[in-house]
Formats: structure tokens, sequence, C-alpha cells
């Protein structure tokens, strides 16, 4: 019997992460999947770390990534050349994962093709179409054209249904996020954590260290000014916190960030990390203040309590099971949550010991036992 044919689209960072796994461990059965990995390259250097990391070599690169192109040129450019890629490759399955341009013309190329969509991390909602956008509406998108719906919990597939979507279809799996969290803290161990060690050696690793990350687009101007002065109120009062926060390349989050925190002593502003040194970091700090859906998903199962800069998050199980909070970027509920955690520790515990309600580090293998079945 011919190996199935599999194509993986990915073009980010997150899509990435949370398909290697699953790539990693289908390539290990002999003879029973033939796997292709086409990249967009969406985002080209931020993906290219993580394919390297994890020692995965693609098939194909689309190379779509310019500076400034808009949604309507790289949806365009996309699928024009995943057709080419598609012909030639005739793949039975093509996977997708979560929420990106990539993901949804990945999705809208196999229905033109008329070949079975796998979609993993599906069912996720913040019923708001505009935020995050367009992550919100790609993701709908995708939903009603896909066969095969690895959703990572109860809530995304109740979503799914309540959406029209045949249960049979869909199959819990937690999210393979977490699966790459262990790999990859594992593969920094094998490797030896001095490197790391020297990379943050402006950092008192016996001090409380706060992870901050914010960079989403419907933040910008006012609210994430507000956020950055949270920030700053906070640095201040507890001048033996050390706070870290590599800042994205953006403008929008460049400016307001270097005018309000570039000289406190205990903010450390650095260039943006790749993979390994941001689960390195996140495997350290005391809390983590952040916008990242994939943050949300992976600091619980490092005992790491979250605080969510959003206004609306399509990650409520975090919520429900108390690993995160939802604080918005109002500078009165940051300033107080983060004061709270650090002055109760009853209250810090209670979220570092909840259970992470996005999987066991064991997703990818759920994920491919159904495959086994369902071709």
């Amino acid at each position: 019997m011919l190996p199935k044919k599999l194509l993986f689209i990915l073009g980010t960072r997150p899509e990435a992460i949370k398909m290697a796994p699953i790539i990693l461990e289908l390539k290990k059965i002999p003879n029973r999947y033939d796997v292709h990995v086409c990249i967009t390259a969406q985002h080209r250097q931020m993906l290219d770390q993580v394919l390297e990391f994890f020692k995965i070599i693609p098939n194909s690169d689309l190379n779509v990534m310019k500076q400034n192109q808009s949604l309507f040129e790289l949806t365009a450019s996309c699928l024009l050349k995943l057709e080419e890629i598609i012909n030639d490759f005739n793949p039975e399955l093509i996977f997708v994962q979560g929420d990106t341009t990539t993901a949804f013309v990945g999705a809208l190329a196999a229905y033109y093709k008329n070949i079975k969509i796998a979609h993993i991390e599906a069912g996720l909602r913040s019923f708001n179409k505009y935020s995050p956008f367009p992550e919100e509406g790609n993701r709908a998108l995708i939903s009603p054209i896909t066969d095969f719906h690895f959703a990572p919990s109860q809530k995304a597939k109740e979503n799914l249904i309540n959406s029209g979507i045949t249960g049979e279809k869909v199959f819990i799996v937690g999210n393979p996020v977490i699966d790459s969290l262990f790999l990859g803290l594992e593969i920094i161990k094998e490797e030896s954590e001095n490197k790391f060690i020297q990379y943050f050696n402006f950092l008192d690793l016996n001090k409380k260290i706060i992870l901050v990350t914010g960079h989403r687009r419907e933040s910008f101007g006012l609210p994430f000014e507000e956020f950055c002065n949270s920030i700053n109120e906070i640095a201040l009062k507890w001048p033996d916190v050390q706070i870290v926060y590599p800042v994205h390349l953006n403008p929008n989050v460049q400016k307001p960030v270097y005018q309000i925190l570039k000289d406190i002593s205990n903010v450390h502003l650095i260039k943006p990390l790749d993979y390994p040194h941001l689960i390195w970091l996140l495997s350290k700090c005391y809390l983590v203040l952040t916008d990242s859906g994939g943050i949300q998903e992976e600091a619980p199962s490092l005992g790491k309590p979250v605080l969510v800069t959003r206004e609306v998050t399509e990650r409520t199980e975090g919520i429900d099971a108390r690993t995160a909070i939802l604080v918005g970027t109002n500078k009165y509920n940051i300033v107080t949550h983060v004061n709270y955690l650090l002055r109760d520790q009853d209250a810090y515990d209670a979220m570092s010991i909840a259970v992470n309600p996005y999987g066991d580090g064991n997703s990818s293998k759920y994920i491919i036992e159904i495959l086994n079945k369902i071709l």
C-alpha cells in the first residue's frame, strides 16, 4: 500500500510551533505517511528560527513575505502559489493550524481542489469578528469547509457544534503547543542551558521575574499607552522585581514602550526572542503579563500565572480554570492584579497549581491515532 500523502501548510512562528511535534511524530512512522511541509513564510525570520530549532526542513517555500503588504496581496499571492504545490504533490489530506491568513488560504486552496482538510486548534472563538482581527474571521471561515476538526478543549468542540459542525467530525486532542513546550525544554537541556544563562546575564535568577509581551493591533493607541503606564507603576512599586519585555518591532509598539519605559532600572527592554529563548525565560519567570495566545496556553504547564492584557480572549478555558485572569489594558486592573499576585502567596499558589486546560503534552500522539483510523 502506498503511503498516505499529507500536506502541512504553515507560515508563521505559532503555526510552526504547533505543527512541529505532529510532523516529527509522523516522520517516525516508516512507510505509512508521505509528509510534505510547505511554508508560505508569511513571517520569514521567526518561522525559520522555529523550523531550525526543531530540525524540520521544508519541502516547499512560497516566500510570500513582503514589507507592508496588505491582506489582499498576501491572500492572493498565497492562493496562487499553493495551487502549484497542490497540483504537484496531490495530497489526500491538507493540514492547517489556527487562524492566520496562511491557515485560511490553505484551507480555501484545499477546498477549491476538493481535498480533505484537517484543522489543528479548531473551535476557538471570541465571538467578535474584529477582535482579534483578522484571526477571528479566519477561523470562523475555515470551520465550515473543514473535514476533521482537532479541537483543544470541550468548549472549543461545543463552539463548533453550536455553529452547525457535526460532532463526529470534532476530536478533542488538547493543544500541541504543550507538546512543543516540553520537547523544546528537553532540547535546551540536552544542548546545555549555559548559553541561555549567559544570554540573560542581566537577570538575577534568585529574584522574581515578570515576563511581559504585548503587540496586538487592537490595543494600539491609548489602550497600549495605558498598558505601558501600568508596567511603569509596577516597576516603581516593586524595585526588587525584574520586568523583562521583548519588544515587538512594530512602530506602534516600539514608540510608546520606549517613551514610557526606557529609563526604569528594573525594566529590561530587549529585542524579540526566538522560540527557545522565550520558553527558557518562561520557565524561569514568576508570572506573565501578555496578550499572546500561545503564552496563555504554555505558561500554565509550567505553573506560571497569566494576566491577559486583552479585552476579550478566545482562550476562555484558561480563564475558567483560573490559570489566567483577563485584565484588559486598564491600568488599575493590571496594577491591582499584579500587586495581588506578588503580595499574596496563597492567591499565587492557587493559580500556579491549577490544571492546564490545554492539554497534557500528548496532543500529537492523539492526532496520529485518529489519523490512523480515519485514513
